[in-house]
């Protein structure tokens, strides 16, 4: 058992923003992904008016669009969906790597929460299993994180506001 109190986020999206930035690339798969996060944050009570979908090139576009769209202000937290494949060269690994990187550099900037959604598979097998045919879904699975971070991110600004109010009265 913990002591003290902590912060946790809701699993509800009432009153919250979501982006959503999907690449185009084997969007095959980042459809699917798409659709179940769509879906997820529907269901959990976002409104239509506050999702807004970003779509970009490929997974390597995807840390610059979630940033510029983090910037506007409109949105809590984005998810980023992509779907990279291994090939025969070394592309994959520069793809996977500066996408990841990209990301959280992104967030860390930008102080907008993201949630990492880009599939880094050997194989197209694995791909479509993670975009649920076997094992669920991976954009479901997205959306609930970006749900939690968004919550609790809405949470602590709340908290931050009311220490800087009590500040000031002293």
């Amino acid at each position: 058992m913990s002591s003290g109190t902590g912060t946790r986020g809701g699993l509800r999206a009432e009153g919250l923003r979501f982006g959503l930035v999907v690449s185009r690339f084997n969007s095959f798969i980042t459809d699917r992904l798409l659709e179940s996060a769509l879906d997820t944050l529907r269901a959990a009570g976002a409104a239509d008016a506050a999702l807004e979908i970003v779509h970009v090139p490929g997974s390597f576009e995807i840390p610059l669009a979630a940033k510029e769209l983090a910037r506007t202000g409109r949105v809590n937290a984005i998810v980023c969906i992509g779907c990279v494949l291994r090939g025969e060269t070394t592309h994959y690994d520069y793809v996977c790597t500066e996408s990841a990187r990209g990301i959280m550099l992104a967030q860390m900037d930008t102080g907008v929460p993201m949630v990492f959604c880009v599939l880094t598979c050997d194989t197209l097998e694995q791909a479509i299993d993670r975009a649920g045919l076997k094992g669920g879904n991976k954009g479901a699975e997205a959306a609930l994180a970006a749900i939690e971070v968004a919550d609790w991110s809405r949470k602590l600004a709340a908290i931050q506001a009311g220490r800087g109010k009590s500040r000031r009265r002293r």
